[in-house]
């Protein structure tokens, strides 16, 4: 093995971007080290990019020109004269050339070995690695070996996670098709398509185990942390302790013994983490070892007391794990509390996760007692934030579209449950799509409260209702009104002649003020007016006005007083409103006055639903019948493939754009004329 502890450690620069690059500013901040950061174009204004004592670009935006770039990366550790390169998660993390190549150029690299990331790096490698170990394991398939028998099966890229080069299959008809998407899609994330398959596990439990092991030897287990809740493979909502685990202190055992063999196996150093497939019988199998810092971390650091980022920069430098052993092995609980944390996503979860971009205008968590930290001797529940974004920041299409990590802890699993929910509730977040109202439909249903959560979680629960929005169809006309006030009290306060009159006030009735808004598919046309005696609004009995400003709106509904806080916010695109209240937040589209006739697109255009690149196109050409559900093209934005399809059968009678074409939301696609030639 390498040895990387030698020499001073006296700067980090952080080969990574975002949350997980503050997060790892922070703990070099509180042990007094340096910090240098590396930005893409993209990430010039972003907050991890302010923050390091050290700023280096990477020009170019997209991951390609940038954050995968090993020499680049390398380079500008060299140049601002950093001691010792941090991979952060994702990236080049887990890609033991470029752990060597650091090593080589004499630096430390604050991960794992290169042998024991070359070790894991291969997922087919790496389980019969632990097969051999007397660790249990699923049954690879080929894509030729698979049978009806097999199904349904789980489509895997060797080389990475998060989702990418996942799918699964249910019958042996679509698994060609699927095998060469998955071959692309990895190809794209991890520079490497080489992808298996073995049988999917319907209602397993995500259950991973923490470990940190030193270079004398020592290897513990941290806890473990429950991640079943996931989309497309991919964990939203992650927790420690399991509650399925905690209720059975001989699976925690087994769990630990197998994940402690697994790095004494391989030699392994520093911070990482073993995830298994547990069964509702409590068997488990070898899922996978990711040879870095998790995503997820915060929940055990928070139940632990534990930094792992301080204990990754301590074993890095030598330093042994002390010999009382880990959180609980001589005789203290391990755990203390529960911790349950959220992943706050730019993404529509009822349109398919489909990712969304833009400014984000106002971002804010209420409640918030941390960032980046574990604090010590508080008993009382509270929340920390993990966050990569701020108001003004905008969030772009070249990466992963996650906003934030907020964790909330408490004494008990249930409090942690409902202060979580309670504060992603009240958050101000304009701008830009989010899940967030799932995360808190998830957090406050009946199942996950009981701990009854697996991998099907979603689909056995319903995602069209999971993912229902917080505020009810009368939230939404009650909001829609708010929205209105506070635009006449905006028009009232920037008027240049008698600004202190209500909007459209008479001295004798007359007609409405109008106002039209929309929320999704629905509008609402708002008529109101001003008189001697207050607010008339049409359709509004019993709701009378208290106040407005352009911020705040404050309404009494048949005696029930309510506070509305409002948001306006201008794009190139449209206006905006947004109308906070303890009922759900409501994002509105001002209604132009007049509509501009170029504005319009032809009947059956599909528009491109987000920024990206065209990357394949379908069979079917201009002129040809195409059926409803056909694929026409594939966009990627996010690292992830999004398929375009006919929404009606009928003929394609436009295709403006081809492989390679970088496309704007709202771009037209294609145009589909409904029945077409017979």
């Amino acid at each position: 093995m390498a040895d990387f502890t030698t020499g001073p450690l006296n700067s980090v620069l952080v080969a990574n971007r975002g949350e997980i690059a503050r997060r790892v500013f922070a703990t070099c901040r509180r042990l007094g080290y340096g910090t240098v950061a590396v930005f893409s174009d993209a990430d010039a204004d972003a907050p991890h990019t302010r923050e390091a004592d050290v700023a280096v670009r990477l020009p170019g935006a997209t991951s390609a020109e940038t954050y995968l770039r090993s020499d680049l990366l390398i380079a500008a550790a060299l140049a601002a004269g950093a001691d010792a390169v941090h991979p952060g998660y994702g990236f080049l993390s887990e890609k033991e050339d470029f752990a060597q190549a650091v090593v080589d150029a004499g630096l430390r690299w604050l991960g794992p070995p290169p042998s024991a990331i070359a070790a894991m790096g291969s997922k087919v490698a790496a389980k019969k690695m632990m097969a051999a170990a007397g660790v249990p394991v699923l049954r690879e398939l080929g894509a030729e070996e698979a049978t009806a028998a097999d199904l349904p099966v789980l489509i895997k890229a060797s080389a990475g996670g998060g989702g990418r080069g996942m799918r699964v299959v249910r019958t042996l008809a679509e698994l060609p098709g699927q095998w060469q998407a998955a071959q692309a899609e990895a190809s794209s994330a991890f520079g490497d398509g080489t992808v298996f398959c073995e049988q999917y596990i319907e209602t397993g439990r995500h259950i991973e185990v923490q470990i940190l092991a030193d270079a004398h030897g020592a290897v513990w287990a941290v806890g473990e942390r429950e991640c079943s809740i996931q989309r497309r493979h991919q964990k939203v909502v992650e927790e420690a302790p399991s509650p399925f685990v905690q209720a059975r202190p001989e699976l925690r055992e087994k769990l630990f013994a197998a994940a402690r063999e697994a790095a004494a196996v391989i030699g392994y150093v520093g911070a990482g983490t073993v995830e298994f497939l547990v069964a509702p019988d409590g068997s488990f199998a070898f899922l996978e070892m990711n040879t870095r810092l998790q995503v997820e971390h915060p929940v055990t650091e928070l139940t632990t007391g534990l930094d792992l980022v301080a204990w990754q920069l301590r074993i890095a430098t030598g330093e042994a794990l002390p010999a009382s052993g880990a959180p609980g092995e001589s005789g203290e609980p391990g755990t203390r509390g529960s911790a349950i944390e959220v992943r706050l996503y730019a993404e529509d979860p009822a349109k398919d996760w489909q990712p969304a971009s833009g400014t984000l205008h106002a971002f804010g968590v209420p409640g918030v007692v941390c960032e980046f930290e574990a604090p010590t001797g508080r008993d009382e529940p509270f929340l920390r934030l993990d966050s990569g974004v701020e108001s003004g920041s905008v969030v772009g299409v070249y990466y992963d579209p996650m906003l934030a990590k907020v964790i909330a802890w408490a004494p008990r699993r249930d409090e942690a449950a409902r202060l979580l929910a309670s504060a992603l509730a009240a958050s101000r977040i304009h701008g830009v799509v989010t899940n967030r109202d799932l995360l808190v439909n998830v957090l406050r249903h009946p199942a996950f409260l009981a701990g009854d959560t697996d991998t099907a979680f979603f689909a056995t629960h319903g995602l069209d209702t999971l993912a229902a929005p917080l505020a009810s169809p009368e939230t939404e006309r009650i909001s829609a009104l708010a929205g209105a006030l506070a635009l006449a009290a905006a028009n009232r306060a920037e008027a240049t002649v008698l600004g202190g009159l209500p909007s459209g006030w008479r001295n004798v009735p007359s007609q409405s003020q109008r106002r039209v808004l929309t929320a999704g598919s629905s509008e609402y046309e708002v008529r109101y007016r001003f008189g001697r005696d207050g607010l008339h609004a049409e359709g509004y009995e019993g709701v009378g006005l208290v106040r407005a400003t352009l911020g705040e709106v404050v309404l009494d509904i048949r005696g029930l007083r309510r506070v509305f806080r409002v948001g306006r916010h201008a794009t190139m695109a449209a206006q905006t409103v947004v109308v906070d209240s303890a009922m759900g937040s409501v994002t509105f589209t001002v209604a132009p006055t007049f509509t501009d006739p170029a504005d319009a697109v032809a009947a059956g255009s599909l528009l491109a639903p987000m920024p990206g690149s065209v990357v394949r196109l379908g069979p079917a050409g201009v002129g040809d019948v195409v059926e409803a559900g056909q694929p026409i093209l594939w966009l990627e934005a996010m690292k992830m493939e999004h398929q375009v399809s006919a929404p009606v059968a009928g003929v394609l009678s436009a295709l403006p754009v081809s492989v390679g074409s970088q496309v704007d939301v709202g771009t037209v696609l294609a145009v589909v004329e409904e029945g077409g030639a017979a």
